[in-house]
């Protein structure tokens, strides 16, 4: 008997402000599956929660492996938000292959920005991955996109891996399951929560192996190995997970690093080389965003008064690198033009404590209300994207404006993170109109 539920909705919100992200041992009966059962669209797949199970080798990590055996230089990339950005599992694996492989040059790749899911990461994975020319690529955004719908995390996840493939079939990607609190209400039932169930779906579909880092800190936590959460030491013997239920401590990341290594060592029992081109001729959703890129700003798209901020300034020295250039605004009436033939449009900017407001115009039709580039966050600056346009024709050519409010945002929803918000929020730091803008993120091409 298989006992499923409808969805009529899903939730569509993103992890917001997170600067982040088969059960083994437990015996499901055979006359019993109970799972959760979404439409998608009438024509495209329909999304379950499916089993969780700690190491899925699938299709492996053979062409790594045969160059990590080889003594070959590798280059392995870490995709993620800010469990993965964090100096955690990332670097204790990498010093894990340079260990395992002692006669192999192992170089990293870190391309993980806390508070980002795989929306960013399908724009920008071929800036921060793939001109690296990465030989593995772990993709790590099961928390982050915990708010997504499984349409959504399938577009993106989907463009990532068509991408990465278009680039060199002979990149292996894994994917990587992390946990938060919360999680094992799905896990404890033998089934992955739904962001991971969605790519476990996508990663059945093209055979990639997955890693479910989660799974074994609930096995732990029913072992009476580990506790969740706590703001003090455990006992002897029970590790300490997180302070805040989602950002691993020291022992949490050392969870993960050493599942990451049992999973390729099983991988390398039976992976074998293997081109993976003929996987990317049938699509698992039509409208994956095989075709998002990021492209510079043209100084020809902006009003005189942008300015490319300088090398030297703190705002490139702090995002320059994931960025590229900055240009920034600051009056009202500042304006930034451009065209595109494609469905969607997004800009990759910065959020701040000084951040201004847009009106945003598409094809004519301005947007009713300023959209706000500032949130309850902004005591610093941080990287987000702004969306200006989704759903549109992808033949048709579209036209964009950008331009600054002249009234500045409500600065009171970060009064709750300061000491003193009657006198702070009158400070220079949390005034202004300004704008700083990266790159036009775009399904399509800038006309």
């Amino acid at each position: 008997m298989v006992i499923t539920r409808r969805c009529t909705s899903l939730s569509t919100g993103e992890s917001k402000g997170m600067t982040l992200d088969k059960l083994q041992g437990i015996v499901v009966p055979l006359m019993l599956v109970v799972g959760v059962v979404c439409s998608a669209d009438a024509d495209g797949p329909q999304f379950e929660l499916v089993p969780a199970e700690l190491i899925r080798q699938r299709d492996g990590l053979g062409n790594v492996l045969a160059k990590l055996r080889a003594g070959e230089s590798v280059n392995i990339a870490y995709l993620g938000g800010s469990i993965t950005a964090a100096p955690g599992w990332r670097v204790k694996t990498r010093e894990w292959f340079s260990r395992e492989f002692p006669n192999a040059e192992v170089q990293e790749i870190h391309a993980a920005i806390g508070g980002t899911g795989s929306d960013l990461g399908v724009f920008r994975v071929e800036r921060d991955v793939l001109r690296h020319k990465p030989d593995l690529l772990f993709v790590e955004f099961a928390v982050n996109d915990g708010g997504a719908s499984p349409q959504r995390i399938w577009q993106a996840m989907e463009g990532i891996v068509r991408q990465t493939w278009a680039a060199d079939p002979h990149t292996d990607i894994c994917f990587v399951y992390t946990y938060r609190v919360g999680y094992e209400a799905d896990l404890q039932q033998g089934l992955c929560p739904r962001a991971a169930s969605a790519m476990e779906m996508l990663a059945d579909h093209y055979r990639i192996p997955s890693i479910n880092f989660a799974l074994k800190v609930v096995e732990l936590h029913e072992a009476k190995k580990l506790v969740f959460q706590s703001d003090q030491p455990t006992e002897d013997g029970v590790v300490r997970f997180s302070k805040d239920g989602v950002h691993p401590l020291d022992e949490g990341h050392q969870i993960y690093a050493d599942v990451a290594a049992e999973a390729v060592q099983r991988f390398g029992e039976d992976s074998v080389a293997i081109d993976h081109q003929p996987k990317l001729k049938t699509p698992f959703v039509a409208n994956h965003w095989q075709a998002a890129k990021m492209v510079p700003i043209d100084a020809a798209m902006l009003s005189p008064e942008w300015k490319e901020l300088p090398l030297e300034s703190s705002l490139m020295k702090s995002f320059g690198s994931r960025m590229g250039t900055l240009w920034e605004a600051t009056q009202p009436g500042s304006q930034m033009t451009f065209k595109f033939r494609g469905s969607t449009a997004k800009l990759y900017d910065l959020l701040g404590p000084d951040g201004g407001q847009v009106i945003i115009t598409v094809d004519g039709q301005t947007r009713e209300k300023p959209v706000a580039r500032f949130d309850s966050y902004c005591t610093y600056h941080r990287i987000a994207t702004l969306s200006l346009a989704e759903g549109l024709d992808p033949n048709e050519v579209h036209t964009v404006t950008v331009e600054i409010d002249p009234e500045q945002p409500d600065r009171q929803p970060v009064a709750f993170r300061l000491e003193d918000p009657e006198v702070e929020l009158k400070s220079g730091k949390y005034q202004g109109t300004n704008i700083r803008v990266g790159q036009i993120l775009v399904i399509g091409d800038i006309q």
